[in-house]
């Protein structure tokens, strides 16, 4: 079994359920955009990838709705979303732990930075991740598999098996397996078993108990 001396954590769905704030402010945006009559399910396919592709996929909304639409959504999130939130139990006990083990932390996340750096510093995660890096303004940073390799650039870390991407999408293990780093797929975030598997995660946990006993080999 592998032990990792550098852990990349994705954020949504892996180390905080975001899933009231997220769905609130999606409403809000929606309402602003007088979209209405749609299934409370689709809200779901929003969680992990970047905004503008919920909008403009699951709306089909054209690149200027789209803007509008995910403006919306920050005003609504950046004063009330973000802290619609709470760590997975067992999380502050896992990140506690590898800290005095000596692990070096990381955050890679398609939520907008700032939003993201607020909530680690309310949950005060701030005090083990040593670099978070989430998408800009413009989503030009936006893919997962970018974001991962700006924190292993940042850190001038270079990619090898001892580093692990952590993830509950697919975008976190396909972006972990390009950037050719380790992945463990959780199962209690967001993403579906089939399409974690279908991803080929070297590892696959259940829940924040067994992730605990992965990394803290």
């Amino acid at each position: 079994m592998a032990q990792f001396s550098h852990i990349i954590f994705d954020l949504d769905g892996t180390l905080t359920d975001n899933t009231l704030g997220i769905k609130n402010s999606l409403k809000y945006a929606l309402e602003q955009m007088q979209v209405d009559g749609y299934h409370e399910n689709i809200l779901d396919t929003f969680i992990g990838p970047p905004l503008q592709w919920g909008f403009s996929t699951q709306f089909g909304m054209n690149e200027r709705d789209t803007k509008l639409a995910v403006d919306y959504f920050r005003e609504y999130y950046g004063e009330h979303g973000w802290h619609q939130n709470d760590p997975y139990d067992g999380i502050m006990e896992l990140l506690a732990e590898l800290d005095a083990q000596g692990k070096r932390m990381y955050v890679a996340t398609a939520k907008l930075e700032k939003y993201a750096n607020k909530i680690i510093e309310h949950f005060e995660m701030d005090r083990y991740i040593i670099q978070l890096k989430g998408a800009d303004y413009h989503a030009k940073k936006a893919t997962k598999n970018k974001i991962i390799a700006d924190v292993l650039t940042m850190q001038q870390l270079v990619p090898s098996k001892e580093i692990v991407m952590v993830g509950d999408t697919v975008y976190d293990i396909e972006g972990g397996n390009e950037n050719e780093i380790s992945t463990i797929a959780v199962g209690y975030g967001f993403g579906k078993e089939e399409d974690l598997s279908a991803a080929n995660p070297d590892y696959f946990v259940e829940d924040v108990d067994e992730l605990f006993e992965l990394l803290t080999l």
